[in-house]
């Protein structure tokens, strides 16, 4: 998946298809129209111009002209910082602090262990998956009170939170009917038109909802 423009792109991402690291930067991307070519990267092939710009071989990794970025929430801020329309993450210090604090229980409570689900062993597996359900469910109450989550605009934690619930299919993570409010979230993230541009041809065909 490439974005579209008619000017020539001054960046350049190196993504992953599946991985949801890269999603939420592609979602970043499409949310402010931001032009970039977009390349696909084999993670057991890995083009030899990335290990060149980046030492970890990583996904996701953003050039921007003489910069190399290789962490997707470092990437998804100097997005927003650099172009700040629209913008993602809050204006006042305080929000902004306490979003950033919610980014980070994200990365490290959901995202640090999706390796767990997909690469561990049954028993990993199926604890990983019983942390990111609970938490889900923790959070479900809050989601019933705004359009999004701590805000009624669209904002940096929907781009870091959506691809997660549109895998849980794939993580064999089942919601009950008791979280009916994360369903209702998940329907608005999915339906906007940057969600759906941010999505490859491998996400497209993950199971739906």
């Amino acid at each position: 998946m490439a974005t579209s423009g008619t000017r020539r792109p001054v960046m350049t991402l190196y993504s992953r298809p599946e991985c949801p690291d890269c999603h939420r930067v592609r979602i970043v991307l499409a949310e402010k129209s931001i032009t970039a070519d977009i390349i696909d990267v084999d993670a057991d092939n890995p083009p030899e111009d990335l290990l060149d710009l980046n030492a970890y071989n990583i996904t996701p990794t953003l050039i921007d002209r003489d910069l190399v970025i290789y962490n997707a929430q470092v990437i998804m801020e100097y997005l927003d910082e650099r172009f700040p329309h629209p913008p993602l993450m809050p204006v006042d210090p305080v929000s902004r602090a306490r979003a950033r604090l919610m980014l980070h229980r994200i990365e490290v409570d959901w995202y640090s262990i999706l390796p767990e689900i997909t690469n561990g062993d049954a028993k990993k597996a199926d604890k990983a998956r019983k942390m990111i359900l609970d938490d889900l469910l923790v959070l479900s109450p809050m989601l019933a009170k705004k359009s999004y989550f701590m805000s009624d605009d669209f904002a940096m934690l929907e781009c870091s939170i959506a691809p997660i619930l549109w895998r849980l299919p794939q993580l064999g993570i089942e919601l009950p009917a008791s979280a009916k409010p994360i369903q209702e979230y998940a329907e608005r993230l999915f339906s906007r038109d940057s969600f759906k541009s941010s999505l490859t041809v491998q996400e497209e065909e993950f199971t739906s909802w």
